[in-house]
């Protein structure tokens, strides 16, 4: 009868042993596709050896039974969660601060390179600072009109 199964897989007791181990004795966890040819193993005196063995694993799974957490762990857990919260946020916060100033450094050296580079060459005796003169010229009302 496990010949006639429409996969061409025959019940074998290695298999059957397999099934029941993942699975469990309870036929109906085992998947859909093998469960008719190991419904017919199951009746073979192999078969039900194994079941009894899976059957008497199955029995102590299904009466473990895990105690609740008391008070004391419950309480500790959450203070520890919430500590580590805490810590957490104020380490976003000091990576935040350290990248704001680390972004103003970078636009400070910059606005440097950029005013060190374009600072015309001027002797000091021979240039005299005015309102309108600026690290890149001077922008005096003619050099405005020229530049139209």
């Amino acid at each position: 009868m496990a010949e006639d199964i429409e996969d061409g897989q025959a019940m074998d007791a290695r298999r059957f042993a397999a099934l029941t181990e993942a699975y469990g004795s309870d036929p109906r966890r085992w998947p859909k596709a093998e469960r008719e040819a190991a419904i017919a193993y199951a009746s073979s005196e192999t078969g039900q050896a194994i079941s009894r063995n899976a059957g008497a694993l199955d029995a102590l799974l299904d009466g473990y039974r895990v105690p609740h957490p008391g008070k004391a762990l419950h309480d500790t857990i959450l203070r520890t969660a919430d500590r580590y919260v805490v810590r957490r946020r104020r380490q976003r916060f000091w990576w935040l601060g350290l990248g704001l100033a680390g972004i103003g450094l970078a636009g400070a050296v910059a606005g440097l390179a950029l005013v060190t580079v374009v600072t015309p060459e001027v002797q000091p005796d021979h240039y005299v600072l005015d309102a309108n003169a600026t690290a890149f010229g001077d922008a005096g009302p003619d050099t405005i009109e020229e530049d139209l």
